[in-house]
Parts: C-alpha cells; sequence; structure tokens
C-alpha cells in the first residue's frame, strides 16, 4: 500500500494541470471548496459528493471509557464528531484496485516460486 498522502498542494496542481487555471487560481479553488465543506459540516449540516460519499455530523452520548495506563474509570463527556461516509461508486473503486493489487502480487510470488 501507498503511505502517500494526497495534500491540498496535490490537489491545487491537479486542478491547474486538467482545467489550465493558474496555479494561484488553482490553489483558491481548492481552498474555497475545502473552507465550504468544513464551514457546513461545522453548522451540523451534512455534506454530499456525488459518487464521492458523504460528511456527516454525528453526536455522541457520554460513556465511560479507561485510563489505559491505570485502567480508573474516566467519563468521556457527550461530542459531536465529523464522519465520512463512502459512497458505493468509491467502494466499488478500492475494491477493484484492491482485487488488481492482489493478483499482481500473487502472479509475482508464482514467478518467483518457479525460479
Amino acid at each position: 500500500m501507498g503511505d502517500r498522502t494526497l495534500t491540498r498542494a496535490d490537489l491545487a496542481e491537479a486542478v491547474f494541470r486538467k482545467i489550465g487555471l493558474s496555479r494561484t487560481e488553482s490553489a483558491q479553488l481548492v481552498e474555497m471548496v475545502l473552507e465550504e465543506i468544513c464551514s457546513t459540516i461545522a453548522k451540523g449540516e451534512s455534506v454530499k459528493v456525488s459518487s464521492f460519499g458523504s460528511f456527516l455530523v454525528r453526536d455522541k452520548n457520554e460513556r465511560v471509557g479507561r485510563n489505559p495506563k491505570t485502567g480508573e474509570e474516566v467519563p468521556i463527556s457527550p461530542r459531536r464528531v465529523a464522519v465520512f461516509k463512502p459512497s458505493n461508486v468509491l467502494k466499488d473503486r478500492i475494491l477493484e484496485a484492491h482485487s488488481k493489487r492482489a493478483a499482481a502480487s500473487s502472479g509475482l510470488e508464482m514467478m518467483r516460486a518457479a525460479e
């Protein structure tokens, strides 16, 4: 698996290459989209990006947790958290990529065994 992280700069570069906006305009566009998503989620509303997924806000109730060092029970306060739910299209693409990697990997193992 790749340990590479897609950054804002990577997104801006992709917009620059594929759409042809200037690098500055591409960076501003990426920032505007991310800011809109963030502000909408912060208001407690959901954001759905078709064929990608949904960003939702969930309320978590108070619960009892444990301090792993001492084992002492500690109350965890109620809070709101942002969660991401991938679309079926994204899930299918991930599964397809995984299947291709697994097939390629097993093919390499078979070649090594034959040597």
